[in-house]
């Protein structure tokens, strides 16, 4: 089934139409009234409320969207519900499922016709000589040439739109929906080609369907300033990447994934480069369990992709003065990453993290090509990423004078922390006083202080958290569409911090929620940490959690995960239970607002009736209901400016 579709339905379907199926209702006001189906009432006390989707019945107390109404009337679960409803909408669930998959397989035929295009010029025509010399120059096989489909886009404005519209009937807006070409911007319209007058490197996802292109310029022609590198033509970029497309997302992407997934599986470690060549040389000289980042910043979304084939991970990227920073900072990150893996039960395993030491000024490629056994040598005993961590910043600093020992504890402080093993600590505690020579009990006074917001190299990027929510490209805001912002803020804390999930269940009921999906959630939630026969609740399982969801349950809670938020490790632990206070309110502020629906349309109906008495009861109701909303809203007040403070 096909994820995100709850909103869709919601959208399409009226609450009062699907209850009006079953029940008889009468406008009353902003509401419609009518007898509830689930008891026996001969008074009217349940409420359908169009502007928030709901229905209520203020005498048994059920109540929520059309989902759990469906679920109730028809005895049916979540998923069974969502089906019924998506039939009535006319989401055809499955046909909505084979539509995309055609479009995207529409698409790919369009990459791999470019693909096919770029490597025919390359190597069959006058045009794509000097980088095919260019390419035998940097010493790649004509085997590997062909073997990984490398390319030449030609010069022109619109070569490639040309070709493919006259041989492949591709349409402009093909192209431009794949990254291929660009709208022009002049009154003639039409497109022109993205790629011009650079070698192409075809990306490929996991399952080795083309997804987008990387493009490099040549070096500067004759003529060119060579203080500059610029001519008469302005080249653009060095390197130029596929914009984000339906089929291609940079953050999500490792270049040669497709040939290297299983010999990482094999050899259990992933080595990491930065570029296209570097992974092209690892590849051919038989080191094929590298891929390349597309960039020295590596995202969430690729250490999700590189975990579901191996547990080690080598860094290996350029070594310069540039390169050993940019190394530094991923390494960083990731050895971050380590510490939320091991203290969450989360399924992923990432349990080594290394650097590749290459010579001075050496790129990867260099290495595999001059002397490949030194590469193999410098994967096999790389060192272990706290120690290098701990030697490159002792060499940032003169370790001679107090503050040289202060910025070098204070660097290495954040990847300490990410340590779990105590024993492992310890040990790089003495190996931090013998190369510092700052004594053990000083370095823990450092590391026992709170980190400063936004402080460490891996803060708002690579979170366990991020990891998890990054398996699938998911429709993020489609899907929140489905539930209030309310249920998604109380359930992003209690998915982020587990020791607010006990108490939240003991405030509220799964039933309280007003949507289906946050409902499914919650009560999932509470099920996982019900307390035992000896009234012990087990630990919080984030990947049992998701194992035990249906597709759009588990869809909404990657969905919460994905969304920006504050890093909660860095985050006073009052504050978080402030924020879980504020939510409670909030959704104990929308049941006083429903019973102001259903009271103010009591009191049109016993007006229109002559009714004093029932008048009189109902105004004492009103007032009283407003008093305790202006009471919820002071407590909502002060709830917010603490979560502020």
């Amino acid at each position: 089934m096909a994820v995100g579709v709850a909103a869709e339905v919601k959208n399409k379907l009226s609450v009062v139409d699907v209850v009006g199926e079953t029940v008889q209702l009468k406008k009353a006001g902003t509401t419609y009234k009518g007898l509830c189906p689930f008891h026996g009432e001969k008074t009217p006390s349940f409420t359908v409320t169009p502007a928030r989707d709901s229905w209520k019945c203020f005498g048994c107390g059920e109540g929520g969207d059309i989902f759990s109404f469906v679920m109730k009337r028809d005895g049916l679960s979540f998923p069974e519900a969502l089906k019924v409803l998506a039939t009535k909408a006319g989401v055809e669930i499955d046909e909505r499922t084979t539509r995309e998959d055609a479009r995207k397989g529409r698409l790919r035929d369009v990459m791999e016709s470019a693909v096919a295009f770029y490597h025919a010029v390359l190597t069959g025509s006058k045009t794509g000589a000097p980088a095919l010399d260019y390419l035998r120059g940097r010493g790649f096989t004509d085997d590997t040439i062909a073997k990984y489909q490398l390319g030449w886009a030609p010069g022109g404005w619109d070569t490639l739109t040309r070709q493919l519209a006259a041989k492949r009937n591709v349409r402009p807006e093909e192209l431009v929906e794949v990254g291929l070409a660009q709208p022009r911007q002049s009154a003639r319209g039409g497109v022109y080609d993205r790629f011009r007058e650079r070698v192409i490197f075809p990306i490929r996802d996991a399952n080795g369907s083309a997804v987008g292109l990387g493009g490099r310029v040549l070096a500067p022609a004759a003529g060119a300033d060579e203080a500059t590198g610029a001519n008469d033509r302005d080249q653009g970029p060095k390197y130029l990447n596929s914009p984000a497309t339906p089929l291609f997302d940079k953050s999500r992407t490792l270049y040669l994934i497709d040939k290297a997934k299983g010999p990482i599986r094999k050899s259990t470690q992933a080595v990491i480069v930065e570029g296209y060549t570097d992974a092209l040389m690892a590849h051919q000289a038989g080191f094929d369990n590298v891929v390349a980042s597309l960039g020295t910043a590596l995202t969430p979304g690729q250490v999700g992709l590189l975990t579901r084939y191996a547990k080690k991970i080598a860094l290996a990227y350029d070594v310069d003065a540039a390169g050993e920073k940019a190394g530094t900072f991923g390494a960083t990150a990731l050895e971050s990453l380590i510490g939320q893996l091991a203290a969450a039960d989360t399924g992923v395993e990432l349990d080594e993290v290394r650097v590749v030491r290459l010579p001075d000024g050496k790129d990867p490629d260099e290495v595999v090509r001059e002397t490949p056994d030194r590469w193999r040598e410098e994967v096999r005993t790389a060192q272990p990423i706290v120690d290098y961590l701990i030697d490159f910043h002792a060499r940032q600093v003169d370790l001679k004078t107090p503050g040289g020992k202060a910025r070098f504890v204070d660097a290495i402080a954040p990847t300490l922390r990410a340590i779990p093993n105590p024993v492992m600590r310890d040990a790089y505690l003495q190996k931090i006083h013998t190369v510092s020579g700052v004594e053990e009990r000083s370095v823990l006074e450092v590391l026992h202080r709170r980190p400063a917001p936004g402080s460490g190299a891996a803060a708002g990027r690579i979170t366990a958290d991020a990891v998890l929510a990054s398996a699938d490209a998911l429709p993020v805001d489609q899907i929140l569409r489905a539930i209030t912002p309310v249920e998604e803020e109380l359930l992003r804390l209690l998915l982020l911090a587990p020791d607010q999930q006990p108490r939240a269940a003991d405030e509220i009921g799964p039933d309280q929620l007003p949507s289906t999906p946050a409902r499914e959630l919650f009560r999932a939630i509470v099920l996982q940490r019900a307390p035992d026969d000896h009234g012990v609740r087990p630990p919080f399982s984030m990947s049992a959690l998701m194992a035990g969801l249906d597709d759009e349950t588990r869809a909404t809670a990657q969905a919460i995960l994905a969304k920006p938020s504050p890093d909660l490790a860095l985050v006073a632990s009052e504050r978080i239970v402030y924020a879980v206070d504020r939510c409670l309110l909030q959704l104990e502020r929308i049941k006083l607002d429903e019973r102001a629906d259903w009271v103010g349309g009591e009191l049109l109906a016993a007006e229109s009736r002559g009714d004093r008495d029932v008048v009189g009861q109902l105004i004492k109701l009103q007032l009283a209901n407003n008093e305790a909303r202006r009471s919820v809203d002071r407590q909502i007040e002060q709830a917010t400016v603490l979560v502020r403070t």
